[in-house]
């Protein structure tokens, strides 16, 4: 039996949403590129490559490891690169895409004939919480007054646009990319390729694929451009749990049940986005709330109800553990690093990587 905690990566659940990946790719013509910022589990990279086009990334390291780990298309995109990576990034990719115009003007003669694309924004979105609202006032991410974009248009090869955080509905979609092509069809025009970003929920229940697939090729033929898609939690939505087992447990107005994994280190959406994980099948008349083993009062994964009370030793499965957590994972309080285990298409489960005291030593000096 594997020592808790570690994160565990099923491929059959990978595998189903790689096929959807598969139906999109085939009926709209778009390219699908993975977005390394919230899923880089390269060990699993080998069954994603083959449903995928490439990678996108935020990073010099991203871009890398996009180039050296997953294969296809590798697009390099920064908020700022710095001079002193700029020439290492572009030799690692297919297409770089700045976030600025500065950014274009200044590095643009490092591209070396690669294809450039410039971060659009149209600055509207559906995000739900300010903080990861790329339309949010002030927003430093891409430019946003046509004008200004047209004025280096004779520059560009394509655009990003990233404004479609946690959008599950297709008509939300829609309305978004309509309002897009209202203000900067003219733009589009004079492209070669158009990424619409991630955070389009497509492979979510009941979402409006073949409507989705049908919107994308019309824009497509619109515009005459190749549209890209950076699908990050759409990819490995319910693919991974947190395997955690319970330390403690007491009573102080809840029944409390502590583990040994930690929100704070080891799922920090949780705490960023006040969310909380789905825990078990919340069937049950003993209901606890599953806390995390740090020093922070807040670390608690959530509350879930089980058939019986929970004892010491149990053992927990917690949900949705697949994007922006391991990418995120840190040595708060000291407390060990979750391994990482992937369930392979015929059952059977292999630990592919642990840590240890000496990888906390050593990230630290």
């Amino acid at each position: 039996m594997i020592q808790t905690p570690y994160y565990l990566i099923d491929k059959t659940a990978l595998l189903r949403n790689l096929q959807i990946i598969d139906r999109v790719r085939e009926r709209s013509g778009a390219k699908v590129l993975l977005a390394l910022k919230c899923f880089a589990a390269w060990s699993v990279f080998d069954l994603m490559s083959k449903h995928m086009d490439g990678t996108t990334s935020s990073s010099l390291y991203e871009v890398k490891l996009g180039r050296q780990k997953f294969g296809g298309e590798t697009h390099a995109y920064s908020v700022a690169f710095a001079d002193h990576e700029i020439e290492e990034a572009v030799a690692h990719c297919d297409k770089i895409i700045f976030n600025s115009i500065s950014q274009l003007t200044r590095f643009e003669s490092f591209a070396q004939g690669k294809p450039k694309g410039l971060r659009l924004n149209p600055g509207i979105s559906r995000a739900s919480f300010d903080l990861a609202d790329p339309a949010r006032e002030f927003s430093r991410l891409g430019e946003s007054d046509p004008a200004r974009i047209m004025s280096v248009i004779d520059r560009l090869d394509g655009v990003m646009i990233h404004n479609n955080c946690e959008n599950n509905d297709f008509s939300s979609f829609d309305d978004l990319l309509s309002q897009t092509e209202e203000r900067y069809g003219d733009i589009l025009r004079q492209l070669r390729w158009v990424s619409l970003g991630g955070g389009i929920g497509f492979t979510s229940p009941n979402y409006a694929l073949d409507a989705f697939c049908d919107r994308l090729r019309r824009f497509a033929e619109t515009y005459g451009v190749q549209v890209y898609l950076e699908p990050g939690e759409a990819a490995v939505r319910h693919t991974t749990t947190l395997e955690v087992s319970v330390l403690d447990t007491g009573h102080n107005g809840k029944n409390l049940a502590m583990v040994d994994s930690s929100t704070e280190a080891h799922m920090l959406d949780l705490l960023i986005y006040r969310e909380t994980a789905p825990i078990g099948d919340q069937t049950g008349n003993h209901h606890y709330m599953i806390c995390g083993k740090t020093c922070l009062a807040g670390d608690i994964f959530g509350e879930a109800r089980f058939g019986a009370p929970l004892q010491v030793g149990d053992r927990l499965s917690i949900g949705d553990a697949g994007g922006y957590t391991m990418v995120k994972k840190n040595w708060f309080n000291g407390i060990h690093m979750p391994a990482i285990a992937i369930k392979e298409l015929d059952g059977s489960v292999r630990v592919i990587r642990e840590f240890s005291f000496e990888d906390y030593v050593s990230s630290l000096s």
